[in-house]
């Protein structure tokens, strides 16, 4: 692994994980068609993901701090304690959360298969024309009303369901998730907000249980700088990557996204053919 190959990764990644477009996909037709090394790769993806973590704690550090406070209050030992049940809306937002992430359990038993498809880009291209459908869709929804304040359990059931199905290669977990957020009538920023609050949890349990099967696999410690440098890129380019899709969600416009995905896809699909 170069430091320029670990640039390039950790610049995908940055920009793929929060603009609609696939992160895993995209790392995927970059490794396998440019023959990338894959020795001791799950330890760097452990990284490129920790590096887009540490983007969304720094862009959302207010609203998670707000939860910290609120979700405390309710012992009566913050500093919002003994205020109305409506001063809490962080706190029930928080609930939400959880409840959207119970249903990545169900992943857990095909993640072996999951993790095999990671390499075949012709079901990356075909799933990543598949996202830009997803978002073409998007577009012509109505967005609704609901926030923190008035969304429900089914609410975020619902997009718990759809962000366990993202865990396809191929499949925008954001795209997915904001989709399923306006489908259920959330409002169109906050459908975004609850989009990337929701891979907190979902991408620390990942890479604990990437951690684990790094660890198996072997670190090649030599690689380790490099490593280093491509999170650190991937923290960077996620918070730049942050600033734009929350411009493109607010006026509604996944069109231009939809149609990359399906660029994308379909070449995917012909190099895989080719070479």
């Amino acid at each position: 692994m170069t430091i320029w190959n670990a640039v390039l990764l950790g610049l995908v990644q940055g920009v793929a994980e929060f603009l609609p477009i696939s992160s895993s996909g995209h790392l995927s037709i970059v490794n396998n068609l440019f023959k990338m090394s894959n020795e001791g790769h799950m330890f760097f993806d452990v990284l490129l993901h920790l590096g887009t973590l540490v983007s969304i704690i720094i862009v959302y550090w207010q609203d998670l701090r707000e939860m910290f406070y609120e979700v405390i209050s309710f012992g009566n030992i913050g500093p919002l304690a003994g205020q109305p049940r409506e001063h809490y809306p962080h706190a029930r937002m928080f609930i939400m959360i959880i409840a959207a992430t119970l249903p990545l359990f169900l992943a857990l038993p095909v993640n072996d298969m999951l993790e095999n498809l990671f390499y075949n880009n012709i079901f990356i291209g075909i799933a990543i024309i598949l996202t830009g459908c997803m978002l073409f869709v998007s577009d012509k929804m109505k967005p609704g009303k609901k926030t923190e304040r008035n969304m429900t359990i089914l609410d975020a059931l619902i997009v718990g369901l759809c962000q366990c199905v993202a865990v396809i290669p191929g499949l925008s977990r954001s795209g997915t998730t904001i989709t399923a957020g306006i489908a259920t009538g959330l409002r169109r920023d906050f459908a975004l907000k609850f989009s990337f609050l929701l891979s907190i949890p979902a991408v620390l349990g990942a890479n604990i249980l990437s951690l684990i099967d790094a660890v198996k696999e072997g670190i090649v410690w030599a690689n380790v700088p490099a490593y280093l440098v491509g999170m650190l890129v991937a923290m960077v380019s996620g918070i730049a990557a942050i600033s734009i899709i929350k411009l493109v969600n607010a006026k509604g416009r996944f069109g231009g996204f939809a149609y990359y995905c399906w660029v994308v896809g379909v070449l995917s699909i012909v190099l895989s053919m080719i070479f």
